[in-house]
């Protein structure tokens, strides 16, 4: 009996120790799967996504294996980080869109340049009287849509969610 209860404990203690080990970081995501809502298929080709594009954007320019984060959460893709060019920007949006399994892309990439609050204030106003203007229209639904003002003269509009 006493064996019995000692292997008991002994058992519990390393499967729970191995339960706590796999469950942190899995597939290095650093997500723990014990607390993630998502299954782990959902998890696992999310990770899967992330990779895939991670892959591509350093294929277009290595430079971009730190300035540029792509985070993907049940098939919506988010990047975050900084490019040179507007024209960088759309390409790592397409590259994103490209990915097999994409549900929407969220594109939070800002452009290295030097701060000027006037044009910043400019864009802002441009961007803001066209969200107006879509959220107006009965016949535009604008969430799907991402605006982007660039020096007053570049306007990019792109359909957001498939």
């Amino acid at each position: 009996m006493i064996k019995y209860k000692i292997f008991l404990i002994i058992s519990v203690i390393i499967l729970n120790g191995c339960v706590g080990v796999s469950s942190s970081g899995v597939l290095g995501t650093g997500v723990s799967i014990a607390t993630d809502p998502r299954t782990i298929g959902t998890q696992i080709d999310d990770n899967i996504m992330q990779k895939n594009l991670s892959g591509k954007i350093v294929n277009m320019n290595a430079k971009y294996l730190l300035s540029v984060k792509p985070k993907v959460i049940d098939g919506r893709i988010f990047i975050t980080g900084k490019v040179q060019t507007i024209e960088e920007k759309l390409k790592i949006t397409k590259l994103a869109w490209e990915i097999k399994g994409a549900r929407s892309v969220k594109n939070d990439l800002k452009i290295k340049e030097e701060f000027n609050f006037q044009q910043y204030a400019k864009d802002l106003l441009i961007t803001s009287q066209l969200r107006t203007a879509m959220i107006a229209s009965k016949k535009i639904k604008s969430s799907n849509y991402n605006i982007d003002t660039h020096k007053k003269k570049n306007l990019y509009i792109w359909y957001c969610s498939k």
